[in-house]
Formats: structure tokens, sequence, C-alpha cells
């Protein structure tokens, strides 16, 4: 049996070390030939670690610019738009008022004296000419005996001078008397005449205040005040407070301050409710029927007067009054959710949508507060668009987005 040599390890392909030296030489270094899918497979994973590299730094980049977007999303705030309504419906205003007689006059003695009676109290119904009370004069009454007395004696002097002056002419045709001396004596009678008409006046005058020594009513109504008792000494003028009131109550006026913003819309005519505190389940009819076209400074309101009919003596003089007033919708006045307004140092205000969604303020003038929502009387317009409660750090300028674009 034959036997073959194991191979040696040194023997590559056949060939020994020693035999692949094409020099022969026994110590020369051996190169070592490798398959050629070992470097294949390193490129591989070399270009494979590569792509990863890549792919991960884009997918860090795609991150961090989709967190940038979400971020800017988040920064810009979802506004709810809003729009103002026109006012369409009847206003119904209530203000205080006073009610007045529709004649009062208070009644001041024109003679100085005392009471001597009075015959009417508050609350009677008197007619015109009426005798109220009644004043003893006794000082009037001796000035109007000695005017009567100087008119007199007045009267006896003028008649005098005419008898002379007539007989004295009478001489000046025989030129028993001059000239000169007849017209002294027609002066003289001239003067007498003059006198006579001044006591005439004085007794006129003095017989005129002896008919004010009766108080009377100067038309028919309602004693309304009595502030005389018998005795009381009175004196001519209206120094003092008057003796007597007499009102006309028939029909009664009512005054009331309105404010200026409801100024326009009081127009001779427009109707009015009246309530008062002693009938509480009773109304009345009032009418418009003049505005005073001032207002008052201080208060920024103008006095209007309305008239009712007092048929059933139920409205007095001094009372308060609830004045009604329905008023016909303004065209001008829109209505706008309350949350819709900002109200900060710089007044009212409301932030509109603008162009580019950029968010804008407007100054506004508020009407009425009607809970949940406000009139506005001037800033806007129908067109503009409101922002629902705005956030408080929302400034001009400012880019939002609107949640509710498609309505």
């Amino acid at each position: 049996m034959s036997q073959h040599p194991s191979p040696d390890p040194d023997d590559v392909g056949g060939f020994s070390k020693a035999q692949s030296d094409p020099h022969g030489a026994a110590d020369a270094p051996v190169r070592t030939i490798r398959p050629w899918w070992v470097g294949v497979t390193g490129i591989i994973i070399v270009v494979g670690a590569v792509l990863l590299v890549v792919r991960g730094i884009s997918a860090r980049a795609h991150t961090e610019t989709a967190l940038a977007v979400w971020t800017n999303a988040q920064a810009v705030p979802t506004v709810a738009l809003v729009e103002p309504k026109a006012d369409e419906q009847e206003r119904q205003i209530t203000l205080p008022g006073t009610i007045q007689a529709y004649y009062a006059a208070p009644i001041y003695p024109r003679v100085t004296g005392y009471v001597k009676s009075w015959s009417t109290d508050i609350g009677a119904h008197v007619t015109k000419g009426e005798v109220l009370a009644r004043i003893d004069t006794p000082d009037l009454d001796q000035q109007l005996i000695q005017a009567q007395a100087n008119l007199a004696s007045a009267v006896a002097g003028e008649q005098l001078a005419t008898v002379t002056a007539n007989r004295w002419s009478q001489l000046l045709k025989s030129q028993t008397v001059s000239l000169q001396d007849q017209n002294e004596k027609i002066s003289d009678a001239i003067a007498k005449q003059a006198a006579v008409q001044a006591a005439q006046a004085n007794v006129g005058q003095l017989e005129a205040f002896q008919r004010y020594k009766n108080i009377v009513a100067p038309f028919d109504g309602i004693v309304t005040a009595r502030r005389v008792d018998i005795g009381d000494l009175v004196s001519a003028g209206s120094a003092g407070s008057a003796l007597f009131q007499v009102s006309d109550v028939q029909k009664v006026r009512i005054y009331v301050q309105v404010p200026q913003a409801f100024a326009s819309k009081m127009q001779p005519g427009l109707g009015a409710t009246l309530s008062l505190p002693q009938y509480p389940d009773e109304t009345f009819r009032a009418k418009l029927v003049t505005t005073a076209n001032a207002f008052d400074e201080a208060s920024r309101t103008v006095q209007v007067e309305l008239q009712a009919d007092n048929q059933d003596d139920k409205l007095w003089p001094g009372t308060f009054t609830e004045v009604s007033f329905t008023l016909p919708a303004a065209s001008h006045v829109l209505r706008v959710p309350a949350t819709a307004l900002v109200l900060d140092a710089n007044g009212v205000r409301v932030a509109l949508l603008g162009n580019g969604d950029k968010v804008k303020f407007q100054t506004v003038t508020l009407g009425r507060d009607l809970g949940d929502q406000a009139e506005v009387l001037s800033g806007l317009s129908l067109s503009d668009r409101l922002i629902d409660s705005p956030p408080e750090w929302l400034s001009a300028g400012d880019a939002v987005k609107v949640a509710n674009r498609a309505q």
C-alpha cells in the first residue's frame, strides 16, 4: 500500500513557500491571497453605515423642522369671530320724573295789614275770583281818607283859579288889568287843574289797593297750600312766603331729565307710561310736548316736558313718577357680545380681524348694558369682524388663526 504525505501548512495551491518564491530564497515573506467577496462585503458594510448615518441626520432635521413648525403654530393663537348685529328692536328706557300742576300760582299780599279772616283751606276746589282771605288795612284806609281830602282841596283851588282867570280876562277887555296879570291868573288855573288830576290819581291808586284787601283765586283750581292764619301781619310784596297756592290739576305736566344718548329720540308726540308708587297696579298715559333744546352742563341731560290728563285727580303736583319711553330702533346702534369688549387703560375697545389675519383694536362708544350683550353707539360697522374673548396679552399687529373661518 502506498502512503501519501500529509499536506504542508505552508503549501498553498500545491506549491510550497519555497517554490512560490521566484528567486528561490527560503527566508522571503509569503503573500496571502484572500477571496474577492471579502472586500465587497466590507464595502457594503461601510456604505450601509454611511447610509444609516445620513438617514439619521435627515430624520433628525425633519423632526426639528416639524417641531419648529408645530411650535410656531402653537404660538399663533386661535380665535373665534363674531359679527355685530343691527339693533332692530324697540328700546324701552325708564327715567325718574316729577309731576307738576298745569298752572300753579303762589298768591302774595299786595297790601300791608292784618289777616282778618280766611275761608278756604288746602284741598278746597275754588273758582276764579273766589275770596280766599280778607286783610284789615287801617293804614291804607287812613291814606285813602287823606288822599280824598287832598283831592277835594285841589278841586276847590282849581275852581277858584278858573273863576279868577275868567274874571281877569273880562277886566283885560276894559283895560282895567294888565295883560301880564291876566296871563298869571290863567297859568295859576292850569296848575290847579294839574293838581286836581294828581290828587285824583292818588285816590285812584289807593282805591285800587283797597281791592287787594280781598285775596281771590286767579283761576279755577285747588288750594294746594295755605300759610296764613287770622291775625297774621302781612306785608305787601313777595319778600315773605306766599299766603296761598292755587293749582290747576285738570291736566298736569311731567318733567324728565333725559340723558344725551337718547335726546334725539325725544320728539313731540312720543308716548310714555307713568308709574306711581302709590298706585303699584296702575299706569297712566302721557305724551311728550316739548324739550328744552339745551343740555345741562353738569349732568349732560336735557329736560323734556310731558302732559297727561288728570280728570280723576290721581296725579298730584310734586309726585315722583317713573316715566317709561318706548323708543324706535336706532339704525346706527349695533349689538355685540359683552365678551368681545376690552376694558383697559385705553378705554372701551374691541379687537378686530384685519388684513392678513392681523389684529387691530378699535375704540367704541357704548350704549346700554344688556347683560350678555352691549349696545355700541359708534366705532363699529356691520362689516367688521370681531374677535370673541380676545386674550389679554394680544396686541395690535399679532397674527391669529380663525377657528370658525368656514362660517
